[in-house]
């Protein structure tokens, strides 16, 4: 039996809940493995004492006391952020290391630089917890779809937005109201930008795409809008078209270039990823010989993402053990193997769109946002105004049929202008393009 020591720097949430999965599954990892995972140090800051099942385990304040310890052979950082995250995790490595880790913002930004790291010395890098909580995306894409073409790579990636949406479709609640009940039931962050705003999302889909295609991109890439601008109408109008909106993270393989994109998405209710609520993730990977695999279920929380940092500690360990470290590459392809590849500009997208228009209930002011969609070439497929108040701002919502997104956005400009519009138009792009 080989007894594998664990250093572990960070005792938050997921810290905590991977603790718990290798103290309380430690007789069943045995039998299924062979290997004794022993936790043996903790490094937190902010703890004066650690609860009574981790007795055994040494609490330090400073990560250094794990990176310089020999006895440690996997180093899992759980702290979260780019600093001091970032620099412990190379100094790990250089001490020899392996490394888990759950961090997507820090692995979006500057995994390129981490990977090669270890792959210069030799040690493994996991990084399971870092999309998708307790759902096991990467391993499937890892080696699950490894005969496969990866042709798209579509999901919901943030619980939290996903929450808030849930919550207003649910019971008509505003924005605002969803959101303050994310924060008070711990969905939501106090600063709730990058959930809301899909910067979240495009870390995590930024992750997916360098396993799927074997690709080169950081979130800065990803053309990504959030949420904070759907009202309650535009879920009504969403069910009365058969629909639900989700913030969906979409790639895709064009041919000559990557679809890369964050945004609020009509969902069919046909689709499964219309009906995953509340909390809840859900990926859909399209390979060329599988065809299309959707998995779901827990995508953030304390066990559901400790269970994932267990399975790379668990993963590593076997291969510690059968002396096999670097069996499989990190992120699925050689590293000389990455490349990088162009972006499809979110200009060149077609799809169907919804758009509600803010207009003054006057006669020909249809008529004219009409003419400008028709001078851009954009079909409209229905209209709907619901209630009349004459010389006074009234929803006009119109879907169109495919259209190109450079010139819808075109339109839009013009139909914003006009005199007779009194806001923005809302924009959201509809599941179906071509």
């Amino acid at each position: 039996m080989h007894t594998i020591n664990i250093g572990l720097f960070g005792f938050g949430t997921v810290g905590s809940g991977l603790a718990e999965a290798l103290c309380s599954q430690h007789e069943r990892i045995l039998r299924r493995s062979g290997l004794s995972l022993k936790l043996t140090k903790i490094a937190a800051r902010s703890l004066s004492s650690l609860p009574p099942q981790l007795a055994g385990v040494e609490l330090v304040n400073n990560p250094d006391a794990l990176i310089n310890d020999p006895s440690i052979h996997i180093f899992v950082e759980l702290i979260g952020g780019i600093e001091p995250a970032r620099t412990c995790i190379l100094k790990a490595i250089a001490a020899g290391k392996h490394v888990v880790t759950a961090n997507k913002a820090l692995l979006s930004q500057h995994g390129k630089e981490l990977f090669a790291a270890a792959a210069a010395k030799g040690v493994e890098v996991g990084f399971e917890g870092s999309v998708g909580g307790g759902i096991p995306l990467i391993k499937a894409l890892k080696e699950g779809l490894a005969a496969n073409k990866l042709l798209a790579v579509m999901g919901i990636l943030n619980g939290t937005a996903n929450y808030i949406l849930t919550r207003m479709t649910e019971e008509r609640l505003p924005f605002a109201e969803a959101l303050r009940e994310a924060q008070r039931l711990g969905f939501a962050e106090a600063d709730p930008t990058y959930d809301v705003e899909g910067i979240d999302t495009a870390h995590k889909l930024a992750i997916l795409m360098t396993i799927a295609y074997g690709m080169n991109i950081s979130p800065q890439q990803i053309a990504t809008e959030g949420i904070s601008t759907i009202e309650p109408v535009d879920i009504d109008f969403a069910r009365e078209f058969g629909c639900r909106i989700k913030l969906l993270a979409v790639s895709r393989d064009v041919g000559g270039a990557i679809e890369a994109r964050v945004h609020p998405t009509m969902v069919p209710t046909a689709h499964l990823l219309a009906s995953i609520s509340g909390a809840n993730n859900a990926v859909e990977f399209c390979g060329d010989l599988t065809g299309s695999i959707i998995l779901s279920g827990a995508g953030a929380g304390r066990l559901p993402t400790g269970s994932a940092a267990a399975a790379d500690v668990i993963d590593i360990a076997r291969n510690i053990a059968a002396g096999a470290v670097g069996r499989v590459p990190a992120l699925s392809y050689l590293p000389e193997q990455i490349v990088d590849r162009p972006i499809a500009p979110l200009s060149a997208l077609s799809c169907p769109f919804y758009l509600r228009i803010t207009a003054l209930d006057k006669p020909g002011v249809l008529a004219k946002i009409a003419a400008i969609l028709s001078g851009h070439g954009i079909s409209i497929e229905s209209v709907i105004q619901k209630g009349r108040r004459e010389n006074e701002p009234v929803a006009v919502v119109i879907l169109t049929h495919t259209a190109k997104e450079e010139a819808v956005a075109a339109a839009l400009r013009e139909i914003d202008a006009l005199d007779t519009v009194a806001a923005p138009t809302v924009r959201i792009r509809m599941l179906g393009e071509e």
